[in-house]
C-alpha cells in the first residue's frame, strides 16, 4: 500500500491559514504546521472575515542556549527518539529552537523552547502528533525542562550534493565573483568528472610525516558524496569540474546599454536657463559618462576573461586540478558520537595551485560589505575578539571551534539573547550567513537508522536560505576565522541545514593523516 497523500493528511485539527503561514519568514519556503502543542493556550492570528490587509508576524528561528534543556538535551533526545521507535513515529528529525517573532508595531518577542520535529513525509498525522506530545513533554517534565512546546511538519533530509588556477582579484576587478570558480580559495566549486554531482571545497592541508618534515602532497577535503556516486563503498579516484560562467558577461552588457541610453537622454534635454535642475542634470550626465566608461572598460575585461576560459577550460580534461586520494564510505556508526562521517580528499596538481596557493582563506565577495559582515556577526559591536572583516574581503580559516565552545556563545543580540551566528561560502548559494541551533540534532533516516548533527538556521526572513544543493562540503565557520562544521545535507524547504562538526572532521582525518597541518600558508 503507498503512503497517503500530503493532502489526504490534513485534518480541521489545524486551520489551512495557520498551516501554511505558522513559520512564515523562517526560509524562503517554510514548512507547513502539521500540528503544534499549545493549540489552544497560543492562538494564532488569523485575518477576520472581510479584512483586506492583514501583517503576518515574521518568524527567525534562534539557537537554544543557557537554558534548563541544555544539560539534559543527550539525555532526553534518545528517549525522545526511542518514543518514536515505540509508536511507530517515522521521525526524520529532531532538534530544537526559539523563535523570534517579529510584530507589524516593529517589536520582537523570543518565544519558548521548541522541541522541533520532522516526520517523513506520509507517515504521520497531525492526530499521531497530537497523541504523542503529551508524552514528549512527560520526558522532559522528568528531566527538570518545563514550558517547552512540540511542533510538528513534514520533511526529509537530502545530500546538498588545464592552465595553473587563477589569483583571488581586488573588488575593483569585474570579474571578481565570476572568477571564483577558478580559484583556490575555499568554496570552489567541485564535481566528479562521471556524475553531475557538486559540492565545495571545505579546507585545504598539507601531510607532513612522522618527524613534521612536509612532503610534496597537499590535499583537498569535501565530502565523500561530492566525489562519487556509490557511498557504501571505498573509492580511491575521481576528478574535479567546473561549471560555466557567461552570465555575469551578459548582465555588464545589458548594463552597457542602460546607460548609454541614459547618458544619450540627458545630453538632448534642453537647457533653457542656468538653474537648480540644470544643474542636477549636468551632474547626472558626469555621472552616467563616467559609470558609461567603467562599464565599457568592464565590457573589455570581462570578454578577455571570457574567451581565456572558454579557450583554456571548455575542454574538460582540463579541468581536472587532482585526483581522489581517500574517501570512506559514509557511516554515522564510527563511533558512539553517532556523527556522519561523509568526508573525501583529494591530492591537488601543483601545476595548478603552486603559484596561486592562499592556503585556508574565504573570498568573502562583493555580496555583503564587511561592515555589513561586521554588523550580521556581531550585533551592537559585541565582539569579543575585536576582530573585524578584512576590507580586501579574503578571511583567514584558522582553528576550531571545540565542542565545549560550540555551548557557549560569546555573541548576544540586542536583548541580550545569547546567539550564535556563522558563515559558510558555497558552490551554490555563494556567501550566506546563518544562526547555530544551540543543541545537536538527532535525525533518523528511512531505514531508521539515527544520526546527530550540527542544526543551522537561516539568518533571517531577508537573507536567504543559508544552503541549497550543490552546497555539500562547504565549510562553516565564525566571524573570526574558526571552523565550526562541514555541511553535508539540508532540508528541501532549505529552513535548515545540517552538518558536521569540523572538530570531530578532523579526527577523522588525523586517523589517515596523523601528521597532518593546516596551517601552512605556503603550497
Amino acid at each position: 500500500m503507498s503512503a497517503p497523500s500530503k493532502l489526504a493528511q490534513r485534518s480541521d485539527i489545524i486551520s489551512e491559514f495557520e498551516r501554511v503561514h505558522y513559520w512564515h519568514g523562517i526560509s524562503v519556503d517554510p514548512p507547513d504546521l502539521l500540528y503544534r502543542s499549545d493549540l489552544e493556550s497560543n492562538p494564532f492570528p488569523v485575518p477576520s472575515p472581510g479584512t483586506r490587509w492583514f501583517a503576518l508576524p515574521i518568524k527567525t528561528a534562534e539557537g537554544v542556549f543557557n537554558t534548563p534543556l541544555n544539560p539534559v538535551w543527550h539525555t532526553v533526545a534518545p528517549l525522545i527518539v526511542d518514543l518514536f521507535k515505540s509508536r511507530s513515529i517515522k521521525y526524520s528529525a529532531l532538534k530544537t529552537a526559539r523563535f523570534t517573532t517579529e510584530h507589524e508595531d516593529g517589536t520582537k518577542t523570543l518565544g519558548p523552547i521548541v522541541i522541533w520535529v520532522a516526520s517523513h513525509p506520509g507517515t504521520t498525522t497531525a492526530e499521531n502528533a497530537r497523541d504523542v506530545s503529551p508524552d514528549i513533554l512527560h520526558i522532559l517534565e522528568d528531566n527538570g525542562v518545563e514550558g517547552v512546546v512540540v511542533e510538528w511538519y513534514e520533511g526529509s533530509v537530502e545530500k546538498l550534493a588545464g592552465p595553473p588556477l587563477m589569483l583571488v582579484t581586488n573588488e575593483a576587478n569585474p570579474t571578481r565573483f565570476v572568477r571564483r570558480t577558478f580559484t583556490a580559495a575555499l568554496g570552489m566549486p567541485i564535481a566528479n568528472q562521471d556524475n553531475d554531482v557538486q559540492g565545495s571545497a571545505s579546507f585545504f592541508f598539507h601531510e607532513n610525516n612522522k618527524d613534521g618534515v612536509s612532503s610534496s602532497r597537499v590535499l583537498a577535503v569535501t565530502n565523500k558524496h561530492v566525489l562519487h556516486t556509490d557511498t557504501t563503498v571505498d573509492y580511491q579516484f575521481g576528478e574535479w569540474g567546473t561549471p560555466p560562467i557567461r552570465a555575469l558577461v551578459t548582465r555588464n552588457a545589458d548594463e552597457i546599454v542602460r546607460f548609454a541610453g541614459e547618458v544619450a537622454r540627458l545630453k538632448a534635454k534642453p537647457r533653457s536657463a542656468k538653474n537648480a535642475q540644470a544643474d542636477d542634470d549636468d551632474e547626472a550626465l558626469e555621472a552616467s559618462k563616467e559609470q558609461l566608461t567603467k562599464l565599457k572598460k568592464n565590457k573589455i575585461k570581462l570578454q578577455e576573461f571570457y574567451e581565456e576560459v572558454y579557450t583554456k577550460w571548455n575542454d574538460i580534461d582540463r579541468r581536472t586540478i587532482g585526483f581522489v586520494d581517500w574517501a570512506p564510505k559514509i557511516s554515522i556508526t564510527v563511533d558512539d558520537r553517532h556523527y556522519t562521517r561523509d568526508i573525501g580528499t583529494v591530492e591537488l596538481d601543483p601545476q595548478k595551485f603552486a603559484e596561486i596557493f592562499q592556503a585556508n582563506v574565504v573570498d568573502l565577495g562583493t555580496k555583503f560589505a564587511p561592515e555589513d559582515l561586521n554588523t550580521m556577526f556581531w550585533p551592537n559591536n559585541a565582539n569579543p575578539s575585536g576582530l573585524k572583516f578584512p576590507s580586501d574581503r579574503l578571511l583567514r580559516i584558522r582553528g576550531v571551534v571545540t565542542r565545549e565552545l560550540l555551548a557557549n556563545p560569546e555573541c548576544f543580540d540586542e536583548n541580550g539573547n545569547p546567539i550564535f551566528i556563522v558563515g559558510k561560502d558555497g558552490n551554490s548559494t555563494g556567501l550566506t550567513v546563518g544562526r547555530y541551533s544551540g543543541l545537536e540534532a538527532y535525525l533518523g533516516n528511512e531505514f531508521g537508522e539515527d544520526s546527530i548533527e550540527i542544526a543551522i538556521y537561516n539568518y533571517s526572513n531577508m537573507s536567504g536560505n543559508f544552503s541549497a544543493k550543490g552546497d555539500s562540503g562547504s565549510l562553516i565557520f565564525t566571524g573570526d576565522g574558526r571552523m565550526v562544521a562541514i555541511l553535508h545535507s539540508g532540508t528541501p524547504e532549505g529552513h535548515v541545514t545540517y552538518a558536521t562538526p569540523a572538530w570531530w572532521f578532523i579526527e577523522q582525518l588525523k586517523i589517515q593523516y596523523p601528521h597532518a597541518d593546516f596551517d601552512r600558508t605556503s603550497f
